[in-house]
């Protein structure tokens, strides 16, 4: 399976060069990749092509490949982190903190600070927001002293990942008052902006943005994907991996850290996507069961292709018109889950 979905995305990315409310032939793409002369049935329509794939489509599509794999590794982390396959990277309050902190930025600072150090003030908004959501969240939970044996002296001050679950219930249900607010008292333009960005999309993506994919996302993916054995042993419970020398404090922290800086920039990027980091490495993990050195690997590669698939059909659907990508995932999302739900052979772990 890892093979096959690793051999798979190439094709997938190439597809996504090709596809669009602008059909572009095979060869022309090609040509453009190789840096050669792009086939000339005409001139300017070779051009505009040419133009077309190097500064739109090779951005949205590299972008959403990141985008997807950081949303289904994280998911799959955090569903290994909280012993759940329901579990995803917004059960901690990053993608609410990212949201809220994207309408600050809209609705507080856009109009006298519409940029910074060239990114939007709204991106650099929701991945503030993001991060100090889970901070908030990982400091009030690691004020919870528990005990992991029946040991004299073995307490240790430590985030509880059941706090963390209830504390991300309670601060996203808070930032979701606070952004709702915000939204009320905006005016027309700012609601639009902020509508359109919480439906989530690439189609605003630029070689900046695959910079601080490459710089901020690669290095998650890479950790994340090392974690496996540290989660294969949690799975037993956080006082069992104790007792097997998984230093689970640490672990957490570096999972949550991650989590929190991955999510956070994917957001500010591409907006807020559902269903991708609950139902990739869930589907997976159905196929391939708890090991989670193929399911960090499938949730990678399976996540990159997903959301490429789903970009892909937001540009054709309604061509010319483009659909928000995360519409797009939540029809695709939403159905598939209630039939991989209905399978007899779901388990909750515990």
């Amino acid at each position: 399976m890892p093979s096959f979905l690793i051999l798979l995305t190439p094709f997938i990315l190439f597809l996504s060069l090709c596809i669009g409310t602008i059909h572009i032939n095979v060869d022309e793409v090609w040509s453009v990749l190789i840096n050669l002369t792009p086939i000339q049935s005409s001139l300017d329509f070779s051009q505009t092509n040419k133009l077309i794939i190097e500064e739109l489509r090779i951005p949205r599509t590299v972008l959403a490949w990141f985008v997807g794999a950081t949303l289904a590794v994280t998911g799959a982390a955090m569903q290994g982190l909280f012993r759940n396959p329901l579990a995803d990277p917004s059960i901690i309050g990053v993608t609410s903190g990212a949201s809220l902190g994207a309408s600050v930025a809209a609705v507080l600072m856009n109009s006298f600070l519409p940029s910074l150090f060239g990114l939007s003030i709204v991106v650099i908004g929701s991945f503030l927001g993001g991060l100090a959501a889970v901070i908030l969240v990982y400091k009030l939970s690691s004020s919870v002293t528990f005990q992991y044996t029946s040991i004299p002296f073995s307490s240790f001050r430590g985030a509880s990942v059941a706090t963390m679950l209830l504390l991300g219930i309670a601060i996203t249900a808070f930032a979701g008052a606070l952004n709702s607010t915000l939204i009320y008292i905006s005016d027309n333009e700012t609601l639009r902006r902020i509508s359109l960005w919480s439906m989530g999309g690439v189609d605003s993506a630029n070689y900046q943005h695959i910079i601080i994919a490459l710089v901020v996302m690669m290095p998650s993916l890479i950790i994340l994907f090392n974690l496996y054995k540290s989660l294969d042993v949690l799975l037993l419970g956080e006082s069992e991996a104790q007792l097997l020398g998984v230093n689970t404090k640490i672990i957490k922290l570096l999972i949550i850290s991650l989590v929190a800086l991955s999510v956070s920039t994917s957001v500010a990027l591409a907006g807020v996507i559902g269903f991708v980091g609950l139902l990739v490495p869930h589907f997976f993990r159905l196929i391939l069961g708890p090991n989670h050195r193929d399911l960090m690997l499938c949730s990678i590669f399976g996540g990159g292709i997903f959301l490429i698939i789903a970009d892909i059909l937001s540009r054709i659907l309604f061509s010319p018109s483009e659909l928000p990508i995360g519409i797009i995932t939540a029809i695709i999302g939403a159905p598939f889950f209630i039939i991989i739900l209905r399978q007899p052979k779901l388990k909750i772990m515990e």
